[in-house]
C-alpha cells in the first residue's frame, strides 16, 4: 500500500518534504518508520514471518510488528496503529517503550534502496500467542522464541538467514533492552 511519507536527510532530521513511499524507496530518501518488539515476562520474544507477497524480505523472520511513518503522524500513534492493524492487539501508548533510533540502508535493486530511520519500541506480550490476529497480507505467520534461541540466530549467527538482515548492533542492543526489563 503506497503512502505519503515524511523524508529526512541522512541524519535523521525532518527537511519538511513528503513523498509517496514508492517514490522515495525508488529514489532512496530516507524516512521514518517504526519497529516494535514484544517480550513476554517468561523471557520469549514476539517474531513475525512477513508475507510472501512483500517486495523486501518475503518469508523472512522479522521483527515482532513494523510500519511506516505516515506524513505529520505522531510516532507512537503511528506505532500503535501498526500493532493493531498487524497483529490485531490494541495497546495504550503508555505501553511502548523506546528504546533507541537505528538508521538501516538496505539497496535491494537498483529501483527499490529502502533508507530508513527505525524508531525502536519494546512492549511487554500480555495475551496469548493464540489471541493474536495476524494481518493476512504483511504476516504469513507469528512465533514466540526464547531469548536464547533469538539472540543465537540473530547475533550469534546460528541461523542469520531465517531473519531480515538488520545489523548486529541493532538486535544486541533488542536482546539487551529485553533482558533488562526480565
Amino acid at each position: 500500500m503506497d503512502e505519503l511519507i515524511d523524508i529526512l536527510d541522512s541524519e535523521g532530521n525532518a527537511t519538511g518534504k513528503t513523498a509517496m513511499k514508492s517514490e522515495a524507496h525508488r529514489v532512496g530518501w530516507f524516512h521514518p518508520t517504526v519497529h516494535i518488539w514484544f517480550y513476554t515476562g517468561t523471557g520469549q520474544v514476539l517474531i513475525q514471518k512477513r508475507s510472501k507477497n512483500k517486495a523486501i524480505f518475503p518469508l523472512l523472520w522479522d521483527v515482532s510488528v513494523a510500519g511506516h511513518i505516515g506524513a505529520g503522524e505522531n510516532i507512537k500513534i503511528s506505532a500503535v496503529r501498526e500493532i493493531e492493524e498487524e497483529i490485531g492487539l490494541t495497546i495504550q501508548i503508555e505501553e511502548l517503550e523506546k528504546i533507541g533510533i537505528f538508521k538501516s540502508v538496505h539497496r535491494h535493486s537498483e529501483n527499490l534502496i529502502d533508507c530508513e530511520f527505525h524508531h525502536t519500541f519494546l512492549c511487554k506480550l500480555k495475551v496469548p500467542l493464540h489471541e493474536l490476529k495476524k494481518q493476512e497480507s504483511e504476516v504469513d505467520d507469528l512465533a514466540l522464541v526464547s531469548l536464547i534461541q533469538f539472540s543465537q540466530e540473530t547475533w550469534g549467527l546460528a541461523n542469520p538467514q531465517k531473519y531480515v538482515p538488520h545489523s548486529t548492533e541493532y538486535y544486541k542492543t533488542i536482546i539487551k533492552e529485553i533482558k533488562k526489563r526480565l
